[in-house]
């Protein structure tokens, strides 16, 4: 049966998947673009477009969201003063995933996670 199949736990346990991701979205607001698997990559896209969401409405408790999730005032900081004015006129698809070939030691599918709007296409 296929029950609860609908996330990708990376074989991970709930916690350590929390905090592993909570420090690649910090990552990818920080450096604009982060090189990862394709895998984790997909579940980072999960994780960080409603947090990116929420910064549009630029209260006190959408501030409160994402800090209990991002867990650093400086990333926080960041988002509300930086990013939000790329992202305000944006519905959705804040991030962009590329495909970066495969990895040399393990063959495993590797990306470039990017946001969308600190990349074109003509930079690449």
């Amino acid at each position: 049966m296929k029950h609860n199949k609908k996330n990708n736990h990376l074989s991970r346990k709930y916690s350590h998947r929390n905090s592993m991701l909570s420090n690649m979205a910090c990552s990818l607001i920080i450096h604009k673009s982060i090189y990862t698997t394709l895998s984790k990559a997909k579940v980072l896209r999960k994780y960080i477009e409603p947090i990116l969401s929420k910064l549009k409405f630029n209260n006190i408790n959408s501030r409160r969201i994402v800090f209990s999730k991002l867990k650093n005032k400086k990333v926080v900081n960041i988002l509300f003063k930086n990013i939000l004015n790329k992202i305000k006129n944006r519905n959705g698809g804040y991030i962009r995933i590329l495909k970066a070939g495969y990895r040399k030691g393990d063959s495993s599918k590797m990306s470039i996670i990017q946001l969308v709007d600190y990349y074109k296409y003509e930079d690449l």
